[in-house]
């Protein structure tokens, strides 16, 4: 199955996700925006529409889409609008692609449950959004931390 978050830097969400049992494998890319085909180079222009995003493939056999939402709501600030620390633009806001009708329900109650929980005092920003067309980003982003030695 799969799933898609966009929650700032690719490379950031992508690493968190990597980690997890069940993630069978993952993909940094772009969806959300009108061009097709976008370069980093365009969506980093912040005209696109796009969302920085990781494309996760997983086992629901042994991980659930509801795991999977917990991991994106702890590894950023679903309050910050259009913004994941020093990075800036709506190509880093906080967005669900949901691939069907069952994520969309489980997002939303999610969101939710977060919300009301009292752990969370702000308003939570994050968009809930059918997905879109997914482009994968350019292979230099592919895996990047591995790639350069970060982990």
């Amino acid at each position: 199955m799969k799933a898609t978050f966009g929650a700032g830097c690719f490379w950031c969400v992508e690493h968190e996700f990597q980690k997890i049992k069940g993630v069978t494998s993952t993909a940094v890319g772009y969806m959300g925006g009108s061009m097709k085909n976008p370069t980093y180079d365009d969506v980093c222009t912040d005209q696109t529409g796009h969302a920085e995003v990781v494309q996760v493939e997983f086992d629901p056999s042994v991980i659930s889409y509801a795991n999977l939402l917990g991991v994106f709501w702890n590894s950023h600030d679903p309050t910050s609008m259009n913004r994941q620390g020093p990075d800036v633009g709506t190509q880093y806001r906080s967005v669900i692609f949901c691939h069907d009708q069952g994520q969309e329900k489980e997002a939303i109650q999610s969101k939710e449950q977060l919300q009301n929980s009292g752990n969370i005092k702000k308003k939570i920003v994050t968009q809930i959004l059918p997905a879109h067309e997914f482009y994968k980003a350019e292979e230099y982003h592919q895996q990047y931390y591995t790639k350069c030695g970060i982990v």
